[in-house]
C-alpha cells in the first residue's frame, strides 16, 4: 500500500485537483520528491530556500507533528499518511494566540507608534511646500540688504523739507532718479532730490523719501507740499532680518510665504525630514486592478486607491505598490523589498485558510500585535521586518480605514516630521440614536449629520460596506470602558471633511 500524502485545499491548483496523492518512498523526503516529480510547483510552495518546512505549514506523519528541519530523514513505510496542514488549523500560530488575547487599542499603538526614525534629505526650496524642516534655519545675511525706498517718490534730506505747506511749498532741484538694480547711485546734495522707485537703494547723503502724492513734479524740480521727517517710508538695512538671526526652526512645516523668506536669505536647498517611503500590498485571487468592471465572482480592489491618497495625504511617499494573489511565495518576496520604511497591507490579515501574511511576517521578522480589541479592524497585525514597519490591514474597506486611521497613519506622519494626532476636524452633536457598545472594545462609528444638528449612527458593524463612509459625515469613537452611548448624548464627532493634508 503505498505512502498517501494529504494536501490542503489552496494547494490542489498545483496538483490537477487532487486532494490526495499516492507516492512511494522509504522516507518522508523520498515520498515528497516523488510528489514533486509529478508535480514541480509544489516544492516552491512547500518546501523554502534552506529544504525546511516553512512556518506557515505543519506535517502530520500518521497525526504526529514531524520537525521541520529533520523532516526529510524521518522513516516511512507503506500505508503511512502524510498530511500538509496549513499552520492555523494546528492551532499553534501567532493568529491563534492573537486572537484568543486581543491587544488594546492602546497597547497597539505603543507598538506601531514605538522607536520612530526620522530621515533627512536635500530639496530644492521651490519643492519644499509641506515638508518639515529637519534643522534650524539662519540667515547669513541682513534682509534687506541696504537701505531703500519704501515708496515710490523722491529721495531728499529731510531738513530739506521743514517748513512746507500746501501754501507754501519747498522747490528742490530735481538732479536724476534712482531704480531697482542700480550699483552707485550718485551723492544728494543739499537743495537736491532725486526721483526714486520702491526698492531701490537709497542714495547718500538722502535720508527720507517724499511721496509722490505729496509733490507736485515740474521740469526739472519738485515742489513739497508737507515736511517729510528723517527716515520715512525708508526700509532700513537688516529691519526685517538681521544676520545670524534664525528665521525658522527645525519641525516646522514649511508655508508657501517660508519659501519666499528662505529664497530672500539665498538659501537654494534645505535640509528636511524625508518622505517615508511606503509600500502597499494588497492580497486576494478575486481582486481586479481598479478601472475594471466586477466579474463574476471578483471584486475590484478598492483599498488600493484609498491606502495611496491616505499615505500621500499623510506625508508619505507611495515608493511601491503590489497586488497579488494568495501565493505566499510572492508574498513573501513583496514583505522582503528593502526600499521601504513602512509597508501596508491590506487583506489575507485574518485567520482564514489564505491568509498567508501573519505567519510569513511572523517567519521575516516579528509581529508582536495580531489582533486588536476594537470594532472593526479586529484582525489588524502590528509588527517589523528588519528596519521596516509592517501594518496588516484588513481587507473589508470600512476596517482597512479604520486600521489606518488608528495605526498606519499616525506612523505615517510621525516619520514624516508631521504632528501624529488625527488630522479631522472636530465638532460636538448630539445623538439621534443609541450606540452601543461592549466593555473592552473600542468601536468606530460612522455617523451622518441631520437636519437638526444632531447625528445619527450609520453602522456599528458592517465592515466591507464602504458606501457607508462616502455617505457618513465622519465618526465616533466610543471608548473601551463605556458600553455605548445613550440617544440624545453629546459626542465628538471627528469629520471627513476638512481632512487636514500636507500639501
Amino acid at each position: 500500500m503505498p505512502i498517501t500524502i494529504q494536501i490542503p485545499y489552496m494547494l490542489t491548483r498545483y496538483s490537477e485537483e487532487r486532494p490526495e496523492i499516492e507516492v512511494e518512498g522509504t522516507t518522508v523526503g523520498e515520498a515528497f520528491e516523488a510528489m514533486f516529480a509529478v508535480w514541480p510547483q509544489m516544492r516552491i510552495r512547500l518546501i523554502d530556500r534552506h529544504d525546511h518546512i516553512p512556518p506557515y505549514l505543519i506535517i502530520l506523519h500518521n497525526d504526529e507533528e514531524i520537525d521541520r528541519r529533520t523532516w526529510a530523514s524521518r522513516p516511512a513505510r507503506d500505508g503511512d499518511v502524510l498530511n500538509v496542514v496549513p499552520a492555523v488549523e494546528g492551532g499553534s500560530d501567532v493568529r491563534m494566540r492573537g486572537f484568543r488575547d486581543r491587544a488594546t487599542v492602546p497597547e497597539a499603538q505603543k507598538v506601531a507608534f514605538a522607536g520612530l526614525r526620522r530621515r533627512a534629505e536635500e530639496v530644492f526650496v521651490g519643492d519644499a511646500a509641506g515638508r518639515v524642516l529637519r534643522e534650524d534655519v539662519e540667515s547669513p545675511v541682513a534682509v534687506p540688504p541696504f537701505d531703500r525706498a519704501a515708496m515710490d517718490g523722491f529721495a531728499i534730506r529731510g531738513e530739506d523739507s521743514f517748513g512746507a505747506t500746501l501754501y507754501d511749498p519747498v522747490r528742490l532741484a530735481v538732479v536724476g532718479e534712482v531704480l531697482p538694480g542700480r550699483v552707485d547711485p550718485p551723492r544728494l546734495g543739499p537743495g537736491e532730490a532725486l526721483r526714486i522707485m520702491t526698492g531701490a537703494p537709497l542714495p547718500p547723503g538722502a535720508d527720507a523719501v517724499l511721496k509722490a502724492e505729496d509733490a507736485v513734479a515740474e521740469h526739472h524740480a519738485v515742489l513739497v507740499n508737507a515736511p517729510v521727517t528723517p527716515g520715512k517710508n525708508v526700509g532700513r538695512r537688516g529691519e526685517d532680518i538681521a544676520p545670524g538671526q534664525t528665521v525658522l526652526a527645525a519641525g516646522r512645516r514649511l508655508r508657501p510665504q517660508d519659501l519666499g523668506l528662505l529664497a530672500s536669505i539665498g538659501r537654494g536647498r534645505v535640509k528636511v525630514v524625508r518622505r517615508p517611503r511606503v509600500g502597499i500590498l494588497v492580497t486576494g485571487n478575486e481582486l481586479l486592478p481598479p478601472g475594471e468592471m466586477p466579474e463574476g465572482h471578483r471584486i475590484v480592489d478598492s483599498n488600493t486607491p484609498m491606502l495611496e491618497a491616505l499615505v500621500r495625504a499623510d506625508g508619505g511617499e507611495v515608493h511601491r505598490t503590489w497586488r497579488l494573489p494568495d501565493d505566499p511565495d510572492a508574498i513573501r518576496a513583496a514583505l522582503e523589498t528593502e526600499d521601504l520604511e513602512v509597508l501596508i497591507a491590506a487583506g489575507g490579515s485574518s485567520v482564514g485558510r489564505e491568509d498567508w501574511l501573519p505567519l510569513l511576517v511572523r517567519e521575516l521578522g516579528e509581529l508582536p500585535i495580531h489582533g486588536v480589541a476594537m470594532r472593526p479592524s479586529s484582525p489588524t497585525g502590528i509588527g517589523r521586518i528588519g528596519d521596516r514597519r509592517v501594518f496588516l490591514l484588513p481587507g473589508n474597506p470600512v476596517s482597512c480605514l479604520c486600521a489606518y486611521d488608528f495605526f498606519a497613519g499616525p506612523a505615517i506622519r510621525g516619520l514624516a516630521g508631521l504632528d501624529a494626532a488625527w488630522p479631522y476636524p472636530t465638532r460636538s452633536a448630539r445623538l439621534a440614536r443609541r450606540i452601543s457598545s461592549a466593555i473592552g472594545r473600542v468601536d468606530y462609528v460612522r455617523v451622518l449629520d441631520l437636519p437638526d444638528g444632531r447625528v445619527e449612527p450609520i453602522a456599528a458593524s458592517g465592515a466591507s460596506i464602504l458606501s457607508s463612509t462616502t455617505r457618513a459625515s465622519g465618526f465616533v469613537v466610543v471608548a473601551e470602558d463605556s458600553e455605548g452611548c445613550e440617544e440624545g448624548a453629546t459626542v465628538r464627532v471627528h469629520r471627513y471633511d476638512g481632512r487636514s493634508p500636507t500639501a
